[in-house]
């Protein structure tokens, strides 16, 4: 939080800004860095996206959505290392597991998953997006496609998810990794918990497969928006006055979902539900699975392509598609003065404040 308070002011120093071609000087302070920052994620968003570029083949995308039903995320709310860490594994172990099957796919995958904890309401809601390529490498060497516009069976994939991640969290909870306050002081004793853990082996737990991506440069489109965003994005808040915070968001168990809305919230509400979503030290949000493991993803890459008879320059986007996307994320152009619209501003460096 104090990262985030300090975040471009003169307390972590910074630069004026001089205009080469008018009189026009502004103060432009450092950033914060931090990952949880809403306004340190945009240059961050953009390298990524440019090293992801390069990865995409020349098929279907698509989007796959693993969440945890409202009793685990009360237990992952106190346990978030070790909890989320067992989401993406499970959920991961769970597509290249049915993946691998003959019945369904019959080929290893590759994939990248993004931990999202956060709902349109900024409360508790742990789940996890994944963007998969429509197909794999066969046991014979060969690419294999998944039919048109269907990846997999979507309640394959969650008895699986269910059964994995149970098994994971009773592990964790022998081994007393497992810590419980508030709601949850109950489960500490062993048959509370695992009448918990029964209950949930007779629910259905959500697993969600979207509408395919429109090609790779779509995915693309995608993953700028949402990537790096952390609860929400500075464009939501509406009005900030009278110790209250207003903020649109979008019901979606409502008949009109997409319908926005504007929540009010005191503001230490509202900082209360925003951190919330700060992950654990050295938690890793965006992971690799499969062909796309850092181990061996160029290998796996180079020969998805040489199966698939397509040479990376085709795959990237064109250079009009770049400009589009680097202006949807970074306006104005950071060296344009904005008072003579020419891009000629010149850096003067300026002292930290010690005051």
């Amino acid at each position: 939080m104090r990262a985030i308070e300090l975040c471009r002011t003169s307390a972590l120093g910074g630069h004026a800004e001089k205009c080469g071609q008018c009189s026009y000087v502004r103060n432009s302070y450092n950033s914060c860095r931090n990952r949880h920052c809403p306004k340190c994620q945009g240059s961050d968003r953009v390298k990524w996206l440019e090293s992801r570029q390069g990865e995409l083949l020349p098929v279907e995308y698509f989007h796959v959505v693993f969440t945890l039903p409202d009793e685990i995320a009360r237990i992952a709310f106190y346990n978030k290392q070790i909890v989320y860490g067992i989401l993406f594994r499970a959920a991961a172990e769970t597509l290249l597991t049915v993946a691998r099957d003959p019945k369904h796919l019959g080929a290893e995958i590759g994939f990248f998953g993004i931990l999202h904890t956060w709902g349109q309401n900024l409360l508790h809601h742990p789940h996890v997006h994944f963007v998969v390529p429509g197909g794999g490498i066969g046991p014979d060497g060969d690419w294999i496609s998944c039919r048109p516009g269907f990846f997999l069976a979507v309640r394959v994939l969650s008895r699986l998810f269910r059964r994995l991640f149970l098994e994971a969290l009773e592990d964790a909870f022998y081994r007393g990794e497992l810590c419980f306050f508030g709601e949850t002081e109950s489960l500490r004793d062993a048959v509370c918990f695992a009448s918990c853990l029964v209950s949930q082996e007779n629910s259905e737990w959500v697993v969600y497969a979207k509408k395919p991506f429109g090609g790779p440069q779509a995915a693309i489109q995608y993953l700028g928006r949402y990537t790096h965003r952390v609860a929400l994005s500075n464009d939501r808040i509406l009005a900030v006055a009278n110790g209250k915070v207003s903020f649109q968001w979008k019901d979606y168990r409502r008949r009109d979902r997409h319908k926005s809305r504007t929540m009010t919230l005191d503001a230490e509400e509202f900082i209360r539900r925003f951190l919330i979503h700060t992950l654990p030290p050295g938690f890793q949000r965006i992971r690799y699975f499969g062909l796309m493991a850092n181990r061996h993803r160029r290998h796996s890459l180079a020969l998805c392509r040489t199966l698939l008879t397509a040479p990376q320059d085709k795959l990237l986007p064109s250079a009009a598609q770049c400009q589009t996307l680097w202006r949807m994320l970074v306006t104005p152009h950071p060296r344009q003065c904005p008072q003579c619209r020419s891009v000629t501003l010149v850096r003067i460096p300026l002292p930290p404040d010690t005051s």
